[in-house]
């Protein structure tokens, strides 16, 4: 039978691959499946959503376990945000550049790009900021905390 386009690994799928591959690690079922939430949701999600997106089919342990490969891989980017949860979201190299906004209320989170001319200014305000604490910045993100629409 002819393998369809959905058994064909993507582009991302490829990369993904080859980072797990050049540290030693495979690129199992699992991990292939987590990889597709996160890149099939807007914004970071923490364990327990992404475990609900992934229900029965990733027991938790192997979440836990495939995020901590992943997040070493530099494959997906942690963040801790309200209320000390983490959540995941695919790296940099993926995603693109932005930025969160975090609610204190319900723990969401969104992402946000800055126009050009805005990073631009931010980039700057780093560099001042960590001049003067002698720190060379090699990136940044930036959270606001505050409340979203819905919890206004």
């Amino acid at each position: 039978m002819p393998s369809s386009s959905l058994d064909r690994p993507s582009s991302l799928d490829r990369q993904v691959q080859r980072r797990l591959r050049e540290r030693g690690v495979r690129y199992t079922t699992g991990r292939r499946a987590l990889v597709a939430a996160l890149t099939a949701v807007d914004g970071p999600r923490s364990a327990a959503e992404l475990h609900e997106l992934l229900q029965p089919a990733m027991p938790l342990s192997s979440l836990y376990r495939s995020l901590s490969v992943l997040q070493d891989a530099g494959v997906v980017a942690p963040h801790h945000g309200a209320k000390g949860i983490t959540r995941y979201e695919m790296a940099e190299w993926f995603a693109g550049h932005h930025h969160h906004l975090v609610c204190v209320e319900c723990g969401s989170v969104d992402d946000v790009e800055i126009p050009t001319d805005l990073e631009a200014r931010l980039r700057v305000l780093i560099d001042q900021v960590a001049s003067a604490a002698a720190f060379e910045p090699l990136d940044h993100s930036l959270e606001i905390s505050g409340r979203c629409e819905r919890c206004s």
